[in-house]
């Protein structure tokens, strides 16, 4: 703020002289002198306190740039709280990852304890060597089941109604684990097999004929009767055949129902039976050949 304009001296004694000597038409002019000189003098007090504004500043602003917020705006952020919908939406995007990660993580840790449960010390194992002929008549023997998770299935052509379910269900089991769009290149892939145990009725002719009514990628195996004797011992497979058949007579076989899953190594993984559905069953093939080298 500029100082009051005071009169100086001179100004002020000459204007006493003039009253004292009575000069009353002098006074209206020197009255007009000294408002003039006020007048003058405020002007250049006033532009020398004033600095010309920058361009683009506005008119009383004593800083380029607001740095502080209004009160408004304080306000308006108090009002919303320290959470935006921004911040909902990612907080609720981390939980359901979360979520899902944990669910695939417990899923895939009772996956291994039980692939792990069927190796444990004590336990009779699963599967071993044995020597086969396929439904062309080819050798077919355990080391070409190396490098391919196997599903493998028990039974006999001419079972009348749980054989032709069971393959009806390995088709289809076949099928959605081969389309399944988690498969990637190294995925190992599946190698259906079906085990007679019957082997004086299935031969290699017959198991050809009659496994190409449920699918093509089944394998069919036979043998003689000690060979089938041999690897069902080995694989824990329950089978009977009546006493004192005659040739030629009908007859049926008792056997165990369960899909026998084995890993790449020939390491038996998981029994599959007949509670599970075929979509039940190709998800937990793919969840054990998902985890395969995990």
């Amino acid at each position: 703020m500029s100082k009051p304009l005071v009169p100086s001296r001179t100004l002020l004694s000459t204007f006493s002289r003039c009253l004292k000597y009575d000069h009353p038409q002098s006074i209206p002019l020197r009255s007009r002198q000294i408002s003039s000189i006020c007048t003058s003098a405020a002007s250049r007090s006033q532009q020398s306190c004033i600095k010309p504004a920058r361009q683009g500043a506005k008119p009383f602003s004593t800083s380029s740039s607001r740095l502080y917020k209004t009160v408004e705006e304080q306000k308006s952020r108090y009002r919303s709280g320290p959470f935006s919908w921004k911040a909902g939406i990612l907080f609720l995007s981390s939980g359901a990852g979360l979520i899902f990660y944990f669910r695939y993580e417990k899923a895939r840790m009772e996956r291994k304890r039980v692939a792990e449960a069927t190796k444990g010390v004590g336990r009779p194992k699963v599967g071993g060597p044995f020597q086969l002929i396929d439904q062309t008549g080819k050798p077919f023997t355990d080391q070409d089941m190396k490098g391919k998770y196997s599903l493998v299935y028990f039974g006999f052509s001419h079972c009348p109604d749980i054989c032709p379910e069971e393959l009806d269900k390995m088709a289809q089991m076949i099928d959605l684990v081969s389309t399944s769009p988690s498969r990637t290149p190294s995925t190992p892939s599946l190698l259906p097999i079906f085990i007679t145990c019957d082997p004086a009725r299935d031969t290699p002719a017959v198991l050809d004929e009659y496994l190409s009514e449920f699918h093509s990628a089944i394998i069919g195996l036979t043998g003689t009767w000690e060979q089938i004797k041999d690897i069902c011992k080995k694989y824990r497979v329950y089978f009977s055949t009546p006493e004192g058949v005659k040739q030629g007579q009908d007859y049926l076989v008792d056997h165990s129902i369960y899909f026998y899953l084995m890993d790449p190594e020939g390491d038996f993984v998981e029994a599959i039976g007949r509670q599970h559905s075929p979509e039940q069953a190709a998800r937990i093939i793919l969840g054990h050949v998902g985890d395969w080298k995990k």
